[in-house]
């Protein structure tokens, strides 16, 4: 019996959403893992114009096969949020490197505690398969941004995330690349949603696969969207700080100017007097355009408050459901 059932005793839709692209030595085996895990649960394979076995593997291991010709992971979400429409939705990456046995427990913690989100964080003893450059990246941008949002995860860029319908319907889904799970996270934060975590073991591709990561130039994707995150949905702290920078550069340029002036009554470097007196006023500007875009901000977010609160909240897990489920464990 499946005791994810709502409480008038209808079984909540739930849906795998697996993006790929030229996944075809190990999309085989996910599918397979999913099914096994989740046994009466539709997993959608959405392909990303690969040009391998993957489409043709998928469909033998019992996957319904989509497709976005948009390049990009943050298309193929795009368009799976678009498309399926369910109570909850697995996202998971196509590459055999995340626990399909953690779902279960995943789902489970959403529907007693009604969450919007649940992240599976990443937890490996294994080298080849979270590189130390690569962890180090995932704690720098993870930092910055629960520094800025709110500390309420511990890995934000884990590929292996449950939603609810709330969340999914609601999300403004505008990066077109990997950036996509910054954009999860700052969403789920903005908007207080309630979310959870859990940890799940994360091993290496299978051999033959290869990552689709591209460490310096996806990093430095990610860290440009989290500026322009920060930028849009805090713009008085990011123009305060630039402004601060710009201040600070125009007193210290022009406190020399000023006691010459005092000592001598004249200005002899005029050009440092004028580049003073221009930063200062940046500074100002600055600071101006920060209070304005915060007024912006702020009909921003109760706009995609309201059209979040005028979705449904995630169906709840019964009581006597409850008290049959064992806690939720990670499965590693």
């Amino acid at each position: 019996m499946n005791t994810f059932s709502r409480p008038d005793q209808t079984e909540p839709k739930v849906v795998v959403l697996i993006p790929c692209y030229n996944e075809e030595v190990a999309i085989t085996s996910v599918v397979q893992d999913f099914r096994a895990a989740l046994p009466d649960t539709p997993i959608y394979v959405y392909d990303n114009n690969s040009t391998d076995q993957t489409v043709a593997r998928a469909r033998a291991a019992g996957a319904i096969v989509r497709s976005e010709s948009l390049q990009g992971k943050g298309y193929v979400i795009r368009r799976m949020f678009s498309d399926i429409d369910a109570d909850f939705y697995i996202l998971v990456d196509g590459d055999a490197t995340y626990e399909a046995a953690a779902a279960p427990a995943m789902l489970q913690l959403a529907r007693e505690n009604r969450l919007d989100m649940v992240n599976g964080a990443r937890v490996t003893d294994r080298v080849d398969a979270y590189r130390r450059g690569h962890v180090l990246g995932n704690r720098v941008l993870t930092g910055l941004v629960t520094s800025v949002f709110g500390r309420r995860l511990s890995d934000m860029l884990s590929g292996y995330r449950v939603f609810s319908r709330r969340f999914v319907k609601s999300f403004p889904a505008l990066s077109s690349g990997f950036e996509t799970e910054t954009e999860f996270t700052v969403h789920a934060l903005e908007q207080a949603m309630p979310i959870g975590e859990l940890p799940t073991r994360y091993v290496e591709r299978p051999p033959g696969s290869t990552s689709k990561l591209k460490t310096y130039s996806d990093g430095f994707r990610i860290l440009r969207m989290i500026i322009n995150l920060v930028k849009q949905e805090r713009p008085l702290m990011f123009f305060s700080i630039i402004g601060a920078v710009t201040l600070l550069c125009g007193i210290g340029l022009g406190i020399p100017v000023v006691l010459d002036f005092l000592r001598t009554g004249l200005v002899p470097r005029l050009p440092t007097a004028v580049l003073s007196s221009g930063l200062v006023i940046l500074a100002a500007l600055s600071i101006a355009c920060g209070l304005i875009l915060d007024s912006v901000a702020l009909g921003r977010r109760e706009a995609k408050r309201l059209a979040y609160l005028a979705l449904p909240a995630p169906p709840c897990m019964p009581e006597e459901a409850r008290a049959t489920q064992p806690a939720p464990v990670s499965g590693h």
